[in-house]
């Protein structure tokens, strides 16, 4: 069982890792920092006594992620589970060198160019697609014609809802094309995602208000390995179970605008 997993040199990506090296699954770990995928690499070769393939890859950057699917089909004869687990919080507008928002970029534009150009490796393998989202994504308020927020008013924490609405959207597209794709709220979670916001030190000091990484790691994991990340293709998680979403989050003709938008942005064809 070959699993990809980004965003795995920190935080959920790593716990999940850990989680899917006990269960058996082949790990290929994509990660920013070198040094931090170095010590999830230790960890899991402890687990396992093999060592996990690692790529290192800024999503920040549309032509690494067009290297490491270049590298993903150029290794691996099958994958057949596609965590896409990578993502930001900026409360400050940021523009990466592709000329996107970051956020829209790296939660959304980075793992739909990814997924599209992985496509038919995945489809041969009958592959399992996660996708981090979040339950901001129920605040989102998605316009596929303007996703970087130019037009409208800005706020950090409405672009990241934008973004992790795009998540939920881009699962209930590739359901729709016949893929096992599921998205999920990890939890609210002890991390350093986000860190340095006012409402992520509120979750790291008040008692109560936020999980251990491992509990988010482990609702990746589940629909990495358990019959719901099949059964319940384009649907919506939460604590292991599939939750009922605001209709923005499950709309077919918003789905499809934003697949056509993303698209155009990406630089794929328009048959993709």
């Amino acid at each position: 069982m070959i699993t990809v997993i980004t965003g795995a040199s920190a935080g959920i990506g790593a716990a999940s890792a850990l989680d899917l090296a006990r269960q058996g699954h082949q790990l290929v770990l994509v990660g920013r920092n070198p040094e931090k995928l170095g010590a999830v690499t230790r960890r899991v070769e402890a687990i396992t006594g093999t060592p996990p393939d690692t790529f290192t890859a800024d999503f920040a950057s549309l032509d690494e992620v067009r290297g490491l699917a270049a590298g993903l089909l150029d290794r691996y004869e099958r994958i057949d589970v596609l965590v896409n687990n990578a993502g930001v919080m900026s409360p400050d507008r940021r523009t990466t060198g592709d000329g996107h928002e970051l956020m829209i970029q790296v939660n959304h534009l980075a793992p739909f160019l990814l997924t599209n150009l992985l496509a038919d490796r995945l489809k041969e393998s009958s592959a399992r697609i996660v996708t981090t989202s979040s339950r901001a994504a129920r605040t989102g308020r998605l316009d596929p014609s303007d996703l970087d927020r130019e037009r409208r008013r800005w706020s950090g924490w409405l672009q990241y809802g934008d973004s992790k609405q795009a998540n939920a959207l881009f699962t209930v597209s590739l359901a729709e094309r016949g893929f096992a794709a599921t998205c999920l709220h990890p939890g609210v979670l002890r991390t350093e995602f986000a860190a340095g916001t006012f409402f992520m030190k509120l979750v790291m000091l008040v008692p109560g208000m936020g999980e251990a990484p491992e509990a988010g790691g482990a609702r990746i994991a589940h629909l990495a390995a358990h019959p719901d990340g099949v059964t319940h293709a384009g649907r919506f998680f939460a604590r292991n179970r599939p939750a009922d979403v605001p209709e923005r989050m499950r709309d077919a003709a918003l789905a499809t605008a934003l697949w056509d938008a993303s698209l155009a942005a990406t630089g794929l064809p328009a048959a993709a």
